[in-house]
């Protein structure tokens, strides 16, 4: 199983997938990264030499920013929108969508689920109230 960047990459899938598997990198990229360095797309990831994955990952760290950098870059942009104030800011802040999505109705993944917020009924027992008349008369 080839280690890449300290990841696992799934070793029965081609490697133009298997790289899917790093946080930052998709299909486009992937198919990228394995072009420049001169690998089959198609290749299984257990049909890889270190030398190949060593250069793989010297591509990697080149040129792109992947999996811990690029998680702190993006909460530190959102960290950053929310301490100006922005707009952006305020619906990271207040958990709602960011993207000029509608509210009224879904957006359920942004904000949660549904709290019911009608009539609240207090509890009845009917058997007790029909009890207690009957012991006065």
């Amino acid at each position: 199983m080839p280690r890449i960047l300290g990841v696992d990459l799934p070793k029965e899938k081609r490697i133009e997938i298997s790289l899917c598997y790093l946080y930052g990198i998709g299909r486009t990229l992937s198919n990228k990264i394995l072009n420049s360095v001169g690998i089959d797309p198609n290749k299984r990831a257990k049909n890889l030499t270190e030398e190949e994955v060593s250069k793989i990952t010297a591509v990697i760290q080149k040129d792109y920013k992947i999996e811990g950098d690029l998680r702190r870059d993006i909460s530190q942009n959102i960290k950053r929108l929310m301490d100006i104030g922005s707009y952006r800011g305020m619906r990271h802040k207040k958990g709602l969508p960011v993207h000029g999505q509608r509210t009224r109705t879904n957006a359920r993944t942004r904000k949660g689920p549904k709290r019911n917020a009608g009539i609240m009924r207090a509890k009845e027992a009917p058997a007790s109230k029909a009890a207690a008349p009957a012991k006065k008369a």
